[in-house]
């Protein structure tokens, strides 16, 4: 990541409250010694635990409530990161939400519920993230979050598949306008596969969803942290969506039950 020689870089991730993949990416940024703001809707006791476990390490970090479908709220949270820290030289999008329904029973309001947090949401956040970098000599990287399956959707989940089907589109459409503003901002996207599956699967339904990997095994939020690092720090990378899914993308089977979402419920 490019910055001031001796600025402390900063990140924000959002949907980082609960203990899943943006939590852990959080986490991760602190370790590389980014300063780092957690967002995170309502799961707020998780997310200043993760604060609390920065700042015994020596790093910085600081968390934020908002609700990112609200974009009067959206621009709150930005600004107090940088009344905070001033700047912004990396931002993780992975708040979402996650609701199963048939088809048959899905509404109006379910897609615009999913859409508004999934795909409202995270613009909002790039766009504003990504004008606060293209106003900073150093620039800054962009990386949202979404989801293997938009290639390869499974039934019972069409207003999520709706919503994080936009964010390869949205990923290259930013890369394109920011890179205008300033050429050293980059936007990427990842694209989970079966990580951190549901506590309620049972040991065959675990079994079947590693079996529909090339890999045979679980994913980790980890393996997604090193990820994100990894296109945080490459200052030749953007307008990419990365697959870390194990293979699962072009893998022939198919589980019985739908795998979860990167992230949900932040």
């Amino acid at each position: 990541m490019s910055t001031d020689a001796h600025a402390t870089p900063v990140a924000m991730v959002t949907g980082a409250g609960r203990r899943r993949i943006g939590n852990v990416i959080a986490v991760a940024l602190a370790r590389k010694g980014y300063a780092v703001s957690l967002h995170y809707n309502s799961s707020r006791q998780p997310a200043e635990e993760a604060v609390a476990e920065i700042q015994a390490a020596g790093g910085l970090a600081a968390c934020f409530q908002a609700n990112v479908a609200d974009p009067a709220q959206v621009e709150r949270l930005f600004d107090r990161h940088l009344e905070r820290f001033g700047r912004l030289d990396a931002l993780v999008t992975t708040a979402a939400v996650w609701e199963p329904k048939t088809l048959e029973e899905t509404t109006a309001g379910d897609v615009l519920r999913q859409f508004e947090v999934n795909t409202l949401g995270t613009f909002l956040c790039c766009r504003r993230g990504g004008l606060i970098m293209a106003g900073q000599p150093g620039g800054g990287a962009i990386v949202a979050i979404g989801d293997w399956a938009t290639a390869r959707p499974y039934r019972d989940y069409a207003a999520y598949f709706i919503s994080k089907g936009a964010i390869p589109t949205m990923t290259r459409m930013l890369a394109v306008e920011l890179s205008a503003r300033n050429p050293a901002v980059r936007v990427n996207a990842i694209l989970p596969g079966p990580v951190m599956l549901p506590e309620g699967l049972t040991a065959q339904e675990r079994r079947q969803v590693v079996a529909a990997t090339l890999l045979k095994r679980e994913g980790t939020p980890e393996a997604v942290a090193q990820t994100a690092l990894y296109l945080v720090e490459n200052n030749y990378v953007t307008g990419v969506c990365i697959p870390v899914d194990g293979g699962r993308t072009i893998a022939a089977g198919e589980p019985d039950r739908p795998e979860p979402a990167p992230e949900a419920g932040s």
